[in-house]
This record gives C-alpha cells, structure tokens and sequence, in this order.
C-alpha cells in the first residue's frame, strides 16, 4: 500500500498551527503595542536574560519591512487555519490555492530562520513567542510540502516522495531538534549556571 497524508490529517495540522501561530502573533503585537507605548514595560515573555521577548522587540530585526514583524502572522496565520478547517471538512481546493500557500509558507519558513539566526547570533536572545512560530512554521511547511508533492502540485519523482511520506513526523522532528541544539550550544554558557 501506497503512503499517503490524508486530507484529515493535513488539515488539522493546518488549523491546529495555523490558530497556534495566530495567537502567538496577536500576543506579540498586543506586547509590542504596550512596549511603545510604554518603553519601561516589561513583556510577558521576558522571563530572563536569555529568553527575553523585550530584547527583541527593541531591535531593528523585529520590524524588518517597517512595521512590527507580528502583524504578518495575524493576517497570514488565519488563512492556513481556514484552509485546514476547509480540508477537514472535505472541500477540494484547488492547485493554485496549495501553490498559494506553499509560496506563503516557503517565504515563512525561510523568514523565521533568518530571525532564527538573527536572535541566536546577533541580538543573543530568543523571544518564547517567536519561538512558538519557528516551530509552528517549521511543521506547517513540512507538512504542505508533502501533501503538494503527493498530490503533484510539485514535481518530484514518486521513487524520492513515498519515502518521505513514510517519515513524515520525523522530518519536522530532526529539524526542529536541529535547532534546538544550536540553541543549547549558542547560550550554553547561560545554562550550564542553571544546573
């Protein structure tokens, strides 16, 4: 028997990410909004010298097209969720709308490494609500680049993408554990002092 995603599961890894990554933006814009209009406001998420969502709010990093860089995932974040609750609910969508999102969530994925490398090697903090979006955009990409590879909206040989199909939760899980150990080596220093 063939591997394959079903609409189910695509799907509710849509809603599923796409309502986690929505609320993660809505919450950094509200802190945002309360940071400029006070600049002594401690954000929720600064919790201590490494994970600080305040040191990264202040950088230039965290508005990189001229406006808070959250105010991309309130807007985009629903538009995955409603094409999950779509599949979920058996509706068939078009291959523009699949290349549509996939354009979307390559340019999110590649955007959330780029702030990825900035908070580790640049400002040397991480924000725990980024955090949440790295890892919702990580999943949600792997996840609609397989089921447009299963279903032929990108070409690749079917020998190359069964394979994959059988791995799927694997895929997500060795990147983000990637990531997770370049976060331990990069503030080690820091906790190595919490042990």
């Amino acid at each position: 028997m063939r591997p394959q995603l079903t609409d189910r599961l695509v799907g509710w890894i849509l809603t599923v990410g796409g309502l986690l990554g929505a609320l993660a933006a809505f919450v950094l814009t509200v802190e945002k909004i309360a940071l400029l209009q006070d600049p002594s406001y401690t954000p929720s998420c600064s919790i201590n010298p490494v994970l600080s969502c305040g040191s990264v709010m202040v950088t230039e990093q965290a508005a990189v097209f001229g406006f808070p860089n959250p105010l991309i995932g309130v807007v985009t974040f629903p538009v995955v969720a409603a094409t999950g609750v779509l599949l979920i609910a058996g509706v068939a969508l078009p291959r523009w709308w699949w290349l549509s999102v996939q354009a979307g969530a390559l340019f999110g994925v590649g955007f959330v490494h780029w702030l990825f490398v900035q908070s580790l090697y640049r400002i040397g903090a991480l924000c725990p609500y980024c955090m949440v979006v790295w890892v919702v955009m990580i999943v949600i990409f792997s996840y609609l680049t397989l089921a447009n590879l299963e279903r032929g909206h990108l070409p690749a040989p079917r020998r190359l993408v069964e394979p994959l199909l059988r791995v799927h939760s694997t895929i997500p899980l060795l990147w983000l554990l990637i990531l997770t150990g370049l976060i331990g080596v990069r503030f080690w220093d820091y906790w190595s002092t919490l042990l």
